[in-house]
């Protein structure tokens, strides 16, 4: 079976959850006999690298434009897809999946993984959230398959369009801790005690929201870490950054990827996921995996992870997540949540690629 992968900027390394979805799953899928070839985004990739674990890497040329290269890169994927004669185009996300009719238009069979309704991000203007809302309606109603990642994304697709899709979650791989060490060093970090958070810098991601909580706790014996970084420099990214040098205590790493990451979660007190919009938060499932404590926004992807109730804050409500920074400072399991090593065997049997990947190998089948 031939399967070309659109809608990544690509991988290894590359910031991202829908990249980190497919750099995982992909090899998993390739170890099962698929041929895999991912057509990536030429800006971040190396385009000498034209392989990793199996998985055939091909960059595809477009602007680095938050509101140009996806559908630039898009559709120029789906015409080099079609020379390669694949069995099956599968697609990430909506905003890629405007190309979708132009798929089936071209004679090729299309699965669709619906992470999310992208139009909720604040980073997009009505135009852009527009051209999302066509490329869920695209998608949904001229792909083959639809998987989506979480329930309420399922009903949300049969709700608007009639359609059936097979939930098949994100999944993350239990990692081996690392001791403190170099990035620790570089850091200036003392293991157990700052807080963490990772992603891009985004309005929907809430950092900002953050940031103004652990400058209210007026207790800066921790730290405040937030590994990431913007992958369009913007006016939002620029102001974090400002207001983030105005609060002592507070680190930010810039985009950190392998081992210095692995080392940050590994030493982390307590992981904070603040964002306001999610499909299935890979970050969160990440912290869990490392054995963290967590606390996130109550948004319905985060509560769909399994954190004790008062674990979860109002999103944007600086105030409450100050006094939930406090309150569980040092207090990593709450009663009912069971012990460090339960939650990390959760995860693994939840959120497994290999479950996972055999899933997405049974919709293809289907085809």
């Amino acid at each position: 079976m031939k399967v070309v992968v659109i809608g990544t900027r690509g991988f290894p390394d590359v910031q991202g959850g829908i990249e980190k979805h497919c750099e995982q799953l992909y090899p998993v899928l390739v170890s099962d006999g698929v041929d895999v070839t991912v057509l990536t985004r030429k800006p971040y990739v190396d385009p000498a690298l034209t392989q990793y674990l199996g998985v055939k890497l091909v960059p595809i040329a477009c602007p680095r434009q938050k509101f140009l290269e996806a559908i630039v890169h898009s559709f120029r994927a789906v015409l080099y897809a079609k020379k390669l004669k694949p069995d099956i185009v599968h697609i990430h996300a909506i905003g890629p999946a405007l190309v979708a009719p132009l798929a089936r238009l071209l004679g090729l069979k299309v699965v669709i993984t619906h992470h999310g309704p992208d139009y909720e991000r604040k980073k997009w203007n009505w135009i852009a959230r527009a051209v999302l809302r066509a490329g869920e309606a695209g998608g949904c109603l001229c792909a083959n398959r639809i998987i989506t990642i979480a329930d309420n994304i399922a009903r949300s697709v049969k709700a608007k369009f009639g359609r059936d899709a097979v939930v098949i979650p994100n999944g993350v791989i239990v990692p081996r801790l690392l001791p403190p060490g170099e990035a620790l060093k570089k850091f200036g970090l003392e293991p157990g005690k700052y807080f963490l958070a990772v992603g891009r810098f985004v309005p929907e991601k809430g950092f900002h929201d953050l940031v103004r909580a652990y400058a209210q706790m007026g207790d800066m014996d921790w730290k405040l870490v937030i590994a990431g970084d913007a992958d369009h420099p913007d006016r939002y990214s620029r102001s974090l950054k400002s207001a983030a040098g105005r609060v002592a205590g507070v680190v930010l790493t810039g985009f950190i990827s392998g081992a210095p990451l692995r080392e940050i979660y590994s030493s982390a007190g307590l992981f904070v996921l603040p964002s306001y919009h999610e499909g299935l938060p890979i970050v969160l499932l990440e912290a869990m995996s490392f054995g963290l404590a967590c606390l996130a926004s109550d948004i319905p992807a985060n509560r769909a992870v399994p954190l004790a109730p008062a674990r979860y804050f109002p999103a944007g409500d600086a105030g409450v997540m100050a006094g939930k920074l406090s309150g569980y400072k040092g207090m990593p399991w709450p009663a009912g949540q069971g012990t460090r090593d339960a939650q990390i065997a959760l995860i693994s049997d939840t959120y497994n690629w290999t479950r996972i990947a055999r899933e997405t190998k049974n919709v293809y089948d289907q085809l």
